[in-house]
């Protein structure tokens, strides 16, 4: 459904309009749309136009015309225009040559001049409507019969208005008509002059609006009606009409002809732009900026237009606007231009703020204060002012207080000067970050006025404030004490005193000044000296725009007055915010009343605020309401009633309302009338035009008013009671009866009395009619009312039906059926209650269930109960409702239906094999299918057949999650087909089917190893690692396998072997150097057999060397030699490494690495240091755990002479680690070997650690760290999935902690 509150926007910016054209010519239509590129199509009756020798199309820009040639009798009717969501409709009339010829014989006037080429002859009611009628007045509105409501919805003028004229004082009617037949609810309709005056703001005597609505032809009129038109009602003026989801508008021209003389002035030459050169050219309303226009002929009202052609007309007195505008206050600017016609608003503020207001003299003052006053903070300052009268009594007021002689403070006076001033160095308690506001008044004796300024704190500046303008520039009148404003600043700018009305909302900026608060400055709002902060009732609202800062309070209340301040590090600026209580004011004051005795009498005002409520009073007391008296509140008006009014009653009235100082007052006089009269009898008759007791049946749509006035007759005046039937009971006739026999039975009711006089349901009777009124009908007001009316002669006795008509019921909930992958069907019953008009069809909406927003599935109303949803999306949950639509509206929405998921099947397995046969079975694999679906996969189901036949079996009752399957018991040597389908919720998908029968017999193969590559080389383990030896195989039957080692059997539990029937594990928990050695597997069948040898090698560290020791010593050389070590680990040995150690700090460095000699010589020894030497013996495994040692230190002797080294400085090397290298982010295969790198440097020699998701893996023997020279290195064995994560390496040392992350993904292979 469209949202609401949206208004569509028309994609024409120019439509056609109707025409009348002389049979055998051309008629031209042009339109233009809002931008280039958009497809138009033009329409007749209906059919789309083509181009062709009768219709020529034409398309320029945003430019399209259609032109249709020889229009004839055939070519008239309705005509359309679409451009996307938006059609224009308009008429073709054609009329005999000779009736256009005189029509057209009045010769055009100069300032028509011809037609431009290509346009479109003027509409008959343009031509032949547009001069004046001989009685002033003339009417836009062509006559002639109501048009048909257009069939299509999209358009909503079924008639627009066009241009009239009228002259001076005359009126003139503009008339448009809207198709009502589609519309569920009435359309708003707005009339607009120019641009933007509403003229619903302007009804009044001289402009009526008037709508109305024919329910034959289901049309609604609007009409414009003005009366006295003056030549400031020429101009443009617009009628927009909307819907819920429609718009249209159409615009038209008001021309007032003036009856001018020979020396009259020309009022079009006012309205032409300077900037044109030459007249003629008519300037739209978009190119305001093409001139300036020259309103100065039009601001007074010249004597030419004195002559006008109806004598009795009296000229106006000359007026100036301009000094009208002047005096009159802002507010009323809009007023006075409209009614002297200015349309350049623009031009006229500009003119009228250059404009002073001529200050008036003060004769009370000779020297007033000056408008401001500037002092430093701390120094005196004197106020002086000169009376024209010495005698004159004088008053200094500071803030509106008087000020008292003190010692700071001392008044004086010198002749006809009076000054005031403080000899106190501290003048005022003013501090550099207040802003203090102080008023001096002189009042005197016949004659006071006022002057004001504001004084700044800061010396040596003069006083500038943009946003205050200087307030000493006010007018001076007499009747004003003088008062001297003075502020103190230190802000930029400041805000404004401003007085606000309670309840209203107050915006305090500021800005202006010595410019403005600085961009970035931090402030701080405080409201007598406490921080204003934003509440959770949003009380106060702050609100930046650039330099600019404003305060804004909702709701003001009394509470809300005080002084705000705006702090910021260059200072404040303060502003006090008054607020004024609400004015009550009064629409319609109560009036003096005369009333007869048994009269009633009513006293009704009406006041501004319809929350106040007030005291009614008698004579000053307080009137007490009872059964004859009765005061009533009904929004804003107030209401006494006294019923039968006796001398007693006559008093003054008062209305008093609470909280506000006024009382509505008036007088009720009580007139005694002495009539001596000869009574005359006349029985009572109710004049309607349903007499007799069968029921007239009255429509009413509820919530409408239903008042039905009966016209009475009678003396003395009869006494009317109005009944209504609660139950029915007729005696209904048999079936076989005759007609007559019905009609004669007569009506039973048990009857409701009703006598109410106020309320939803009441009844007024006066002399000569009763009425009954029911304010917003309802269900249960329908029924039959009888109206009785009786006094002593007689009485009569009509019944009235009356039947309330609403919008249906809300229908039950839908149901949903039949629902497919973005499909549903949708189905509902009937309302149980149409609303006494039958449904005309219904509306679907859906939507999201987790969403709030529907969507509606149709535009055109569905006839049917059932209608099929598509284009939803698969997987999502929908809910639906259903509307139901008669003659009144639309009802209100069903309940929502159950939420339903529109789901499909999947799509066929893929890659359907035969894996194996034997006699009885078959090995069937597949893969799932490319498409699951949002329903998912609930399994598999396989079936089989007969080659042949058509009958399929299932081989597995119920469904399988497994891609694969063994289908057992199967007749041997039989050829079979074999299916398989996926199923879902949506159900079962499509099958994939074997493409050849498979047999079923076993198929003999011969036992064959598959050795993998890797095994067929030495295969070695460390001590305590796993061995897991996986070799395949093949044969059928299934073979069997042996497994020895050196020619035995294994033996022990510490070997187990693993068998199926593809493969074979050989497997050892944790090796031991005893596993090592050959071994065989033997796979046989029958006589047939295959054999595979792996040659397993546990190894592990190697012992350390043997004999270390040191053979010679010489200058700065060691000569060491060693033997093998005892255990080289079941592997060959890389080398050794040799380290040496001073004796006094037994630091160890490494001389020698991945030696291979037993014997070596360490030379660069220093001189008179001992030495300890060791050897490590290496292998692939690693170092040894020990090392060959030297038991005594070998000592490097001095030479002869005595060497002093030199005294070096102490150098600290230490250094935090840090990272050179980082870890970088890396995405890997599973089951392949994965190394993180990074480079580290720190002294002493940091620590390191790695983590993975904040575990620590030291533990884990799945991995292995490296460090060497700084670099780092993590090994992860046959990564699988699980070891995908964050890993942390972190460096740690004495000066500090460093580390780097980084994140590994492991990819399992497709």
């Amino acid at each position: 459904m469209p949202e609401p509150g949206k208004k569509p926007v028309s994609a024409f910016s120019k439509k056609p309009r109707s025409v009348e054209v002389a049979a055998g010519g051309p008629a031209v239509f042009e339109a233009e749309t809002e931008r280039a590129g958009v497809k138009v199509r033009w329409q007749h009756r209906g059919s789309d136009i083509s181009a062709s020798d009768k219709y020529i199309l034409a398309a320029e820009g945003t430019r399209h015309t259609l032109t249709v040639r020889e229009v004839g009798p055939a070519d008239q009717g309705a005509y359309a225009v679409i451009a996307g969501s938006s059609k224009v409709k308009f008429e073709l009339k054609v009329i005999e040559a000779e009736k256009a010829e005189a029509m057209l014989a009045p010769a055009p006037s100069p300032a028509e001049g011809t037609q431009a080429p290509g346009e479109a002859p003027a509409p008959a009611a343009e031509l032949g409507g547009s001069a004046p009628s001989p009685e002033g007045s003339s009417s836009a509105a062509p006559s002639g019969t109501t048009p048909e409501a257009p069939d299509d919805p999209i358009g909503l003028f079924v008639m627009r208005p066009q241009d009239g004229e009228v002259t001076v004082g005359g009126s003139i009617t503009f008339s448009a008509r809207v198709a009502g037949a589609s519309l569920l609810k009435p359309p708003v309709v707005k009339w607009f002059k120019g641009k933007w005056v509403d003229l619903s703001s302007k009804v009044g005597q001289h402009l009526q609006l008037h709508d109305s609505y024919d329910r034959a032809s289901k049309v609604y009129l609007f009409e414009l009606h003005i009366t006295d038109a003056q030549p400031a009602s020429a101009g443009g003026y617009r009628c927009e009409v909307s819907t819920k989801d429609k718009f249209d508008c159409s615009n038209f021209n008001l021309t007032v002809h003036e009856a001018m003389g020979p020396g009259d002035l020309d009022l079009l030459s006012a309205f032409r732009r300077t900037s044109l050169a030459g007249g003629g050219r008519r300037i739209s309303d978009s190119h305001e900026d093409a001139g300036i226009l020259d309103f100065s002929s039009l601001l007074k009202k010249s004597s030419s237009f004195r002559a006008s052609r109806d004598s009795k007309l009296e000229a106006p007195a000359e007026e100036d606007v301009w000094e009208i505008l002047r005096q009159a206050p802002p507010s009323e600017y809009e007023r006075i231009a409209f009614q002297y016609g200015v349309t350049d608003l623009r031009g006229m503020l500009k003119r009228l703020k250059g404009m002073r207001r001529d200050e008036k003299k003060s004769t009370a003052f000779q020297k007033k204060l000056e408008p401001a006053y500037q002092v430093s903070k701390g120094h005196k300052i004197r106020l002086t002012v000169e009376l024209a009268d010495p005698d004159a009594e004088v008053k200094w007021l500071k803030n509106g207080q008087e000020i008292q002689m003190s010692g700071r403070c001392s008044p004086g006076s010198g002749g006809l000067g009076r000054r005031w001033g403080s000899p106190q160095p501290h003048l005022l308690p003013i501090s550099t970050h207040v802003s203090m506001t102080l008023w001096l008044s002189a009042h005197l004796s016949g004659s006071d006025f006022l002057s004001s300024c504001s004084c700044p704190s800061l010396p040596l500046s003069p006083f500038v404030s943009g946003s205050l303008p200087p307030v000493g520039n006010a007018p001076m009148t007499p009747s004003v004490p003088q008062q001297v404003h003075l502020r103190v600043h230190r802000c930029q700018a400041h805000p404004d005193h401003q007085p606000v009305l309670a309840g209203r909302r107050c915006s305090l900026p500021v800005h202006g000044g010595w410019g403005e608060v600085q961009h970035r400055a931090l402030c701080q709002r405080l409201k007598d000296g406490v921080e204003l902060t934003r509440e959770e009732t949003f009380k106060y609202r702050f609100k930046k725009d650039g330099r600019r800062h404003h305060l804004i309070i909702n709701e003001a209340t009394l509470e809300d007055a005080g002084h705000y301040a705006l702090r910021t590090s260059g200072g404040q600026a303060l502003a006090e915010l008054i607020v004024q209580e609400k004015k009550l004011e009064v629409y319609q004051s109560i009036a003096d009343l005369t009333v007869g005795a048994k009269d009633q009498a009513v006293f009704k005002c009406e006041v501004s605020d319809e929350n106040v409520r007030g005291v009614w009073l008698k004579n000053g007391k307080e009137l007490v309401p009872n059964s004859r008296i009765k005061v009533s509140h009904i929004g804003r008006v107030h209401k006494l009633t006294i019923d039968d009014v006796t001398p007693a009653d006559e008093a003054d009235y008062s209305f008093v309302p609470e909280g506000f100082a006024c009382n509505l007052s008036a007088k009720l006089h009580f007139m005694e009338v002495k009539i001596d009269f000869v009574p005359r009898q006349e029985p009572p008759k109710i004049h309607l035009d349903c007499p007799g007791r069968v029921p007239d049946t009255i429509v009413v749509v509820a919530g409408n008013k239903l008042r039905l006035d009966v016209p009475i007759s009678g003396d003395p005046a009869p006494t009317v009671i109005w009944q209504k039937a609660v139950t029915q009971a007729s005696a209904r006739p048999a079936s076989d009866a005759p007609e007559d026999a019905a009609d004669s039975n007569e009506w039973v009711f048990d009857k409701k009395l009703l006598c109410e006089t106020e309320g939803r349901v009441r009844v007024e009777t006066t002399k000569d009619r009763s009425i009954f009124t029911v304010e917003g009908a309802e269900k249960e007001d329908e029924g039959i009312y009888t109206v009785t009316v009786k006094n002593p002669v007689g009485e009569d006795q009509v019944n009235l039906t009356v039947k309330v008509i609403d919008v249906p019921d809300a229908p039950a909930a839908p149901k949903i059926s039949n629902v497919g992958e973005d499909s549903c069907m949708v189905q509902w019953e009937p309302p149980a209650y149409d609303g006494g008009q039958p449904v005309l069809g219904y509306i679907l909406e859906r939507k999201k269930k987790k969403s709030y927003r529907w969507m509606r599935l149709n535009f055109d109303l569905i006839r049917e109960l059932s209608h099929e949803a598509r284009r939803m999306i698969e997987g999502v949950v929908y809910e639906t409702r259903v509307y139901a639509v008669n003659a009144i509206g639309m009802s209100r929405p069903s309940p929502a239906s159950q939420p339903f998921m529109p789901i499909g099947p999947p799509s066929e397995p893929t890659h359907l094999a035969v894996e194996d046969v034997s006699d009885t079975t078959v090995s069937l694999k597949w893969r799932p299918p490319e498409r699951v679906g949002a329903g998912g996969l609930d399994g598999y189901s396989v079936e089989y057949c007969l080659e042949g036949c058509s009958e399929w079996v299932a081989a597995l009752q119920g469904l399988t999650e497994r891609t694969s399957m063994l289908v057992k018991d199967l007749p041997t040597g039989a050829r079979l087909l074999f299916r398989v389908r996926a199923h879902n919720m949506a159900g079962s998908g499509a099958p994939v089917t074997t493409t050849e029968p498979v047999t079923v017999q076993e198929i003999l193969q011969r036992p064959r190893l598959q050795l993998p590559r890797h095994l067929r080389q030495t295969i070695q383990k460390k001590v305590g690692e796993p061995v897991n030896l996986l070799i395949p195989f093949q044969g059928k039957p299934r073979p069997q396998v042996t497994w020895t080692k050196e020619g035995q059997p294994l033996v022990g539990e510490e070997v187990s072997v693993r068998n199926s029937p593809t493969d074979t594990i050989l497997f050892i928990r944790a090796a031991r150097r005893v596993h090592s050695g050959t071994y065989q597997v033997t796979v046989r069948i029958e006589n047939m057999e295959d054999k595979a040898t792996l040659v397993l090698q546990v190894v592990d560290k190697p012992s350390p060397p043997q004999d270390l020791q040191v053979t010679e010593a010489w200058g700065l050389n060691v000569a060491l030699e060693w033997k093998p070590p005892q255990d080289d680990g079941n592997t060959e040995l890389w080398g050794y490494t040799v380290q040496k150690a001073d004796k006094k700090t037994m630091e160890w460095f490494t001389v020698l690495e991945h030696y291979r000699r037993t014997h070596c010589v360490v030379p660069e020894l220093i001189i008179g240091n001992g030495y300890y030497f060791r050897v490590f013996s290496q292998n692939t495994v690693g170092s040894s755990d020990r090392a060959a040692t030297t038991k005594e230190p070998v000592f490097i002797p001095r030479p002869g002479i005595t060497y002093e080294p030199p005294n070096y400085k102490a150098l600290d090397f230490s250094e935090a680690p840090s990272f050179t290298q980082p870890l970088m982010n890396r995405s890997v295969i599973a089951g392949y070997n994965t190394m993180l790198c990074c480079a580290v440097r720190g002294s002493p020699k940091p620590k390191i650690s790695w983590f993975k998701n904040g575990l620590d893996l030291g533990e884990d023997a799945r991995f292995r760290m490296f460090s060497k020279q700084g670099v780092l290195t993590l090994e992860i064995r046959k990564p699988c999935p699980f070891d995908g994560g964050i890993y942390v390496c972190r460096a740690t040392n004495l000066q500090g902690e460093a580390q780097c992350e980084c994140r590994l993904e492991v990819r399992v292979p497709q």
